[in-house]
């Protein structure tokens, strides 16, 4: 693994967590966060919904950012949470929650919103009540093809939007720049809003970094990067530093760049 030299892009908080993790065994990195943060204001119709979470037999939190948020809005209703299911996409996320002492199924394999539909523990849920509602926490968009299936199971779907992404700016050699400057031989995204913000901040030089090698977290963010171009793109099958270092070591490294 010691050959990697690898482009971070998660927010700069998590990148740093990253990069220390992966120097531990040896990885070089460099960072170049794609996604900020900007939390919601907590308008009276998102109180209403914090108000009402003892309606929902299940909630959902897809992020980390909306498992720190979402807390945060929970504290300020209720003395103590409801004693509802909780589910969370990823490892990392569901560690948030069972720290404030909720009761969290997420995943083992796989951090995404295919492998959280498939939980036992989820689909017992929905079958143990009449009329389940399930309560979704997660950026002020996202894609919906979670709340379409768990309607399709008979569920009525609500949305607790806490946040919103963007890419934040840089000037357009930034992301050419650095991969040349640090001899970079691999990318790595968190998600597929951030293979999209990588993409857009790529340009005119997407021709060149799209051949090198992309570990992203999930087959739906291998398809994108695939239908885009990327031309050797890993699924790490999870977003965390384990399952990096797991992808990292099945896979040698490239020559980089000469300085």
């Amino acid at each position: 693994m010691k050959g990697w030299r690898l482009l971070l892009t998660r927010p700069a908080d998590e990148s740093q967590a990253l990069a220390r993790t992966l120097a531990e065994s040896g990885v070089f990195s460099a960072s170049l966060p794609l996604l900020e943060i900007e939390p919601l204001p907590m308008t009276e119709e998102r109180r209403a919904i914090v108000y009402n979470l003892a309606t929902y037999c299940a909630v959902i939190v897809v992020s980390k950012p909306a498992a720190r948020l979402g807390l945060e809005w929970v504290d300020e209703v209720w003395p103590q949470p409801p004693m509802q299911h909780w589910f969370a996409v990823g490892a990392a996320t569901a560690q948030i929650l069972d720290d404030y002492n909720l009761r969290v199924f997420f995943p083992e394999r796989g951090d995404d919103s295919e492998a959280l539909l498939d939980l036992p523990q989820l689909q017992e849920t929905l079958a143990a009540v009449y009329d389940p509602k399930v309560l979704i926490m997660r950026g002020e968009e996202g894609r919906e093809w979670l709340a379409d299936r768990l309607r399709e199971r008979g569920a009525s779907v609500d949305y607790l939007p806490l946040y919103r992404r963007f890419l934040p700016q840089y000037p357009a050699f930034a992301l050419p720049g650095i991969v040349q400057a640090e001899r970079l031989n691999g990318l790595v995204v968190s998600s597929g809003q951030g293979f999209q913000h990588l993409r857009e901040l790529a340009g005119d030089a997407w021709a060149a970094l799209s051949q090198m090698p992309l570990f992203v977290p999930s087959p739906r963010v291998a398809e994108l990067a695939r239908e885009a171009g990327a031309q050797t793109v890993v699924d790490c099958r999870g977003a965390s530093a384990s399952a990096l270092l797991t992808a990292l070591r099945a896979y040698p490294a490239p020559v980089s760049p000469a300085s």
